[in-house]
């Protein structure tokens, strides 16, 4: 048995009426699974025959079909299509379903299975939606109805992808994705609690915390929780000044993807580096390029300075998701390799993020649920003195 959380767009966001949570295990209620509790699941595992489940698609896709935003679709005619491109196992418990034994293989089942890169899916998808929300939508991916992408397509040059409910956002047309675009031109209904974007919310926890409205909550003070150095502060040899550190989105790509282009690794200095400000930097020695460490309680970074009057002071910056395949160097506090911008983070579990059963404020993977506060976090930056080694 499962312990499963109480799902967004699924009836368990509507587990908890006008936000009043009721504790069973005080005896406030009764322990009702979906309910008053995590929905419990039956899950069959043969843990002999691991490697030949993770390498075959599984029959539960056709038996249960595929949901995501509360749309669920019939993905029978695709995964048979992906046993025709793939193959299929001959032998064991596998046998008769389709390989996910390659890369390629399991980016076909990714593209294959996903109405952004297989227009019929997005198609029906938006069919659907129509159905339970008496709005047009189909059109949006209408022109794209017979288009599939492939893995080969993506190798020969970037290929737009199709307006799918996946998402919010609409690219029909040639234009380019702007999200909660099908919610605010298409009147879709969003996915809260009225239908509409809200900003008051009215549950126990959220009211306790003084947060029933948007606020302003300054970040931790990690001196007095950890011992960090005060912000702004320099080291006993006034040789590492103390900074908030961020790690965001890449502004010139996706994650790591597109940093391979010939663009961005002509502009690459071939390795990691930190933005930090021109300020900053002058106090404690450093120089665009220089070779720094970014040392904090929880790790270590090396990585080359970039010092830009565009940073403030008392910020640096550590786009997330870097090359690290060259240029990597042995730290010089510790001598070992030298660390990625999560090196220094730390999640911190916020209390208002576990709120489930709340319309909006239910989970869904990689949609709602707890993050990682990350503008929180501080760390100490010096220049390195000792040899760059590998």
């Amino acid at each position: 048995m499962v312990a499963f959380p109480l799902q967004h767009d699924t009836p368990g966001e509507l587990a908890t009426p006008h936000g009043r949570v009721r504790d069973w295990k005080k005896g406030e209620c009764e322990p009702v699974p979906g309910l008053t509790m995590p929905t419990l699941v039956q899950v069959e595992r043969d843990y002999t025959q691991i490697h030949a489940k993770f390498t075959s698609i599984g029959p539960l896709l056709e038996k249960l079909g595929m949901t995501t935003k509360g749309i669920t679709y019939d993905v029978t005619q695709y995964v048979e299509e992906l046993g025709r491109l793939n193959g299929i196992h001959r032998h064991g418990p596998a046998a008769g379903r389709p390989k996910l034994e390659t890369d390629l293989q399991a980016c076909e089942f990714i593209l294959g299975l996903s109405g952004t890169t297989n227009g019929h899916m997005a198609t029906e998808g938006f069919r659907t939606l129509e159905k339970r929300t008496g709005v047009h939508l189909h059109d949006l991916a209408a022109e794209n109805e017979g288009k599939r992408i492939h893995f080969a397509d993506t190798k020969a040059a970037p290929v737009p992808v199709i307006t799918s409910p996946e998402w919010s956002g609409s690219e029909t047309g040639g234009r380019r994705y702007s999200p909660f675009t099908i919610n605010v031109e298409r009147k879709k209904p969003w996915h809260t609690l009225t239908g509409r974007q809200h900003f008051y919310l009215d549950h126990d926890w959220l009211l306790e915390m003084g947060e029933a409205l948007p606020v302003f909550r300054p970040p931790l003070d990690m001196t007095a929780l950890f011992g960090e150095t005060p912000l702004g502060e320099k080291d006993a040899g006034g040789t590492a000044i103390s900074v908030r550190y961020l790690t965001p989105h890449n502004k010139w790509a996706i994650h790591s993807m597109y940093m391979e282009n010939f663009f961005m690794m002509n502009l690459s200095r071939g390795g990691q580096t930190i933005w930090m400000s021109v300020e900053d930097a002058e106090a404690v020695g450093i120089t665009d390029n220089d070779w720094i460490e970014a040392v904090n309680r929880n790790g270590v970074v090396a990585a080359r300075a970039v010092v830009s009057h565009r940073m403030p002071r008392g910020t640096a910056f550590m786009h997330h998701a870097q090359d690290r395949t060259v240029n990597v160097p042995l730290t010089e506090r510790d001598g070992m390799r030298g660390g990625i911008h999560n090196s220094l983070t730390r999640i911190m579990l916020k209390p208002s993020h576990l709120i489930g059963g709340y319309g909006q404020l239910s989970y869904a993977f990689n949609y709602y649920g707890p993050t990682g506060n990350q503008r929180d976090e501080v760390t100490m930056i010096r220049r390195r003195t000792a040899p760059v080694e590998y």
